[in-house]
């Protein structure tokens, strides 16, 4: 993924849970492993860059929890940025790491900040405090802030060296929110507000604008095309009800996200809709050919967005928006470590870097679809290959039936 090629013949040797080396001949170890893999495409773990890691009642040990990571991981995502902070997330993230439990490697938000958590600047200072003091990642912004307590959070935020990302708060607005330091904007709805799209046609100068603002404040975008879809009430509700991957989610859910979405289906101008998805496709694309980084996210697990199986829907989506096939796999690997910068030394195939690998049929470059039929998948370092990932998914499909 450090460009646009594919490197033929190489053997690459694990070690633990990193990549030791690569090459056409390396002495193999006695007692290695061996994968064979003639003719077949290795590639870097995808990252959901928005998802959610629920854990009911602070249970980070229960089954559901395991049979959620493991849904990530069979899908060959290998990193997960959760967006919700909540009780059991941080002992669930100290679980992976620890090898006691397959999963994706965690980096999380704490709880949000939002019109419902804050109510005045010196709380939003406060609380900044509290979750730096208690390990999380990064701060979650929701809408409901005033500007003085955005600002507040944002200060206290780079005083104390965390990163902030998610909605923009409507009293804040983008330009504001992206000279404040926000790391990472999620869903593009704040481009749209700051657009006043639907309500005016999109001037394209402003577009312009903001597209430079953005590039030049080296932010990060996640649009989480196809949940949005399903927020607004676009699709219907009777096809994505026969979706194979809800099996593996439980099944009383499933029945309510159709339900919601019947209702929104049912509710609105069907052209109103399109066309707001249609301009949060331009808009990626404006931003994209900007320069802007781009994030893979699906903010899984929401309507119809089982966790791991909707990264596929996404990078479709993606794809259809105007983005090729590698610009797609880009912003879920390369970028990934980009904006980590370099905490992590994930998202790229090299020596040192962590063994989060995919194996797939075909070249992923010609054909985003084959990471869906991987042969394999390794996350730091541990290979899981097709035939386990088929068998562990049957036992998720019978107990989420109940």
């Amino acid at each position: 993924m450090q460009d646009e090629r594919i490197t033929k013949n190489q053997t690459v040797l694990i070690s633990g849970d990193r990549i030791h080396s690569i090459g056409p001949t390396i002495e193999i170890p006695r007692n290695t492993t061996v994968i064979h893999a003639k003719g077949k495409y290795l590639m870097p773990g995808l990252s959901e860059m928005h998802g959610h890691t629920p854990v009911p009642d602070g249970d980070a040990e229960s089954q559901f929890v395991a049979d959620m990571m493991f849904l990530y991981v069979a899908n060959g995502v290998t990193t997960v940025r959760g967006m919700l902070g909540a009780p059991g997330q941080l002992h669930l993230k100290s679980l992976i790491e620890d090898g006691e439990l397959i999963g994706p490697t965690l980096y999380l938000a704490g709880p949000s900040f939002s019109g419902r958590t804050v109510s005045s600047e010196a709380q939003a200072v406060v609380r900044v405090e509290q979750q730096v003091a208690s390990g999380w990642d990064l701060l979650k912004v929701h809408p409901g802030l005033t500007r003085a307590q955005y600002d507040a959070m944002a200060s206290a935020a780079h005083r104390l060296g965390i990163r902030f990302g998610g909605h923009v708060p409507e009293a804040v607005g983008l330009v504001h929110a992206i000279k404040m330091g926000q790391h990472t904007f999620d869903h593009i709805d704040g481009y749209l507000q700051q657009l006043n799209f639907p309500e005016e046609s999109v001037d394209e100068l402003k577009l312009e604008k903001l597209v430079a603002l953005s590039h030049d404040a080296r932010v990060w975008v996640i649009p989480t095309l196809v949940l949005w879809d399903h927020v607004i009430g676009l699709g219907n509700a009777d096809i994505k009800m026969r979706w194979p991957e809800n099996d593996y989610w439980p099944k009383q859910q499933v029945d309510r996200w159709y339900q919601a979405l019947k209702r929104r289906n049912a509710s609105g101008s069907l052209d109103k809709k399109q066309r707001y998805s249609d301009m949060r496709s331009r808009v990626l694309l404006a931003l994209h050919k900007g320069g802007v980084g781009i994030l893979m996210g699906t903010d899984s697990p929401q309507i119809f967005s089982v966790p791991g199986f909707s990264i596929h829907r996404e990078m479709a989506a993606m794809r259809e928006a105007g983005m090729s096939a590698y610009e797609v796999l880009v912003s879920g690997t390369r970028n990934i470590s980009d904006y980590l910068q370099g905490t992590h030394a994930l998202g790229v195939i090299a020596p040192g870097h962590q063994a989060d690998l995919i194996l797939v049929h075909e070249n992923p470059m010609q054909n985003l679809s084959t990471i869906e039929h991987r042969l394999g998948v390794m996350v730091r370092g541990k290979w899981i290959a097709a035939e386990e990932i088929e068998h562990r998914l049957q036992m998720i499909k019978t107990r989420m039936s109940r």
